[in-house]
């Protein structure tokens, strides 16, 4: 058979696929409109069809098991090119168009058919939501509104279906970006660690951690010594490369469950989730021999550092205290050497 192919048929294809819904389950928005057309139309069939370079297929329908047929079989492919019309055919079987046609000459040997386009507003016609009957009849004028009708609430339902998928990637992109904002503004950008922040909501989320399930816990505070007075001397962007290298040893020396964090100018801090007081201690007194051990520019640099367990701290701010006093004491006890809290 010879099927007409309307003249924008490349925009009304992109058209189709923009709304997303060829293949998709079955929904009771458009099953209730077949069944709506069947009953006021008086037909065993209805239809909402959707065609495009291959195939007409069935979005929903109503008295018919076939989901598709291929484009050349289909009746509605002829009413792509009159988008104000519908298509009405009292008697396919002498209408030289289908009467040989598989579907009138075989099962379910069609006779009637009548299909109103379903229109975009640039119009673009997508399909049909059409009417068919194994008898030759009419539909008055009052059937054929009502199919109008439908065709306009199939295409209602069709531009909220585009408007939700796009709502729905907006929101996915805006997950999204959130997540990318999130991770930006949780990260020192000179050194590319946590930065304080995040560090103090991960300490409070480790520390209710540790409460609820008896776990351990140690947070190391670390400082660089005399780092002032290296950035005086030797200027700012060589105290950045110090900074930097730095932050890479403390990450290498971290495992994928510790959170390493810069917190200020010459201080950074490990969260040590599941590690107890003697295990703290061995990780600190190795980071401290890893950064003396250092072949640094200009001259040699070296770290405090205090460490503080959890027991029965009130809070997580009182856990980071006690590491801020330990650092304290490493630095009073003349520093490059690893404190506890609430030893001497």
């Amino acid at each position: 058979m010879n099927i007409p192919v309307p003249e924008n048929e490349p925009s009304r294809l992109r058209a189709l696929s923009g709304y997303a819904i060829l293949d998709s389950a079955a929904e009771q928005a458009y099953d209730d409109m077949t069944y709506l057309a069947a009953n006021i139309c008086g037909t065993p069939i209805a239809l909402i069809s959707l065609v495009d370079e291959t195939r007409q297929w069935f979005k929903s329908r109503t008295g018919l098991a076939l989901a598709q047929i291929p484009r050349e079989s289909a009746f509605c492919a002829h009413a792509l090119a009159d988008p104000d019309n519908l298509l009405v055919i009292e008697d396919a079987s002498k209408d030289p168009r289908f009467a040989s046609n598989p579907l009138v000459a075989g099962e379910p040997h069609i006779r009637f058919y009548a299909g109103a386009p379903l229109v975009t507003g640039n119009g673009e016609v997508l399909g049909t939501i059409c009417v068919l009957d194994r008898q030759p009849r009419s539909l008055d004028e009052h059937a054929l509104e009502a199919l109008r009708c439908l065709s306009r609430q199939v295409m209602a339902q069709l531009e909220l279906r585009k408007l939700l998928n796009t709502l729905g990637s907006c929101q996915e992109e805006l997950v999204r970006l959130n997540a990318v904002s999130a991770s930006q503004n949780a990260i020192d950008e000179l050194t590319q660690l946590y930065n304080r922040h995040a560090f103090q909501e991960t300490l409070i989320a480790e520390w209710e951690r540790t409460f609820r399930y008896s776990t351990p816990l140690s947070l190391l505070m670390i400082g660089i010594d005399h780092f002032g007075p290296f950035n005086d001397e030797f200027g700012r962007p060589a105290g950045d490369r110090a900074l930097r290298r730095i932050a890479q040893i403390l990450s290498g020396t971290a495992r994928l469950c510790d959170m390493v964090a810069r917190c200020g100018d010459e201080e950074f801090a490990i969260i040590l989730p599941a590690t107890d007081s003697k295990g703290a201690l061995q990780i600190a007194e190795r980071i401290r021999a890893m950064i003396e051990a250092e072949n640094w520019p200009h001259r040699g640099l070296t770290a405090s550092i205090g460490v503080a367990n959890y027991t029965n701290q009130v809070d997580a701010d009182a856990l980071f205290k006690l590491a801020e006093q330990a650092l304290r004491q490493a630095k009073d006890q003349g520093r490059n050497r690893v404190a506890r809290a609430g030893t001497q």
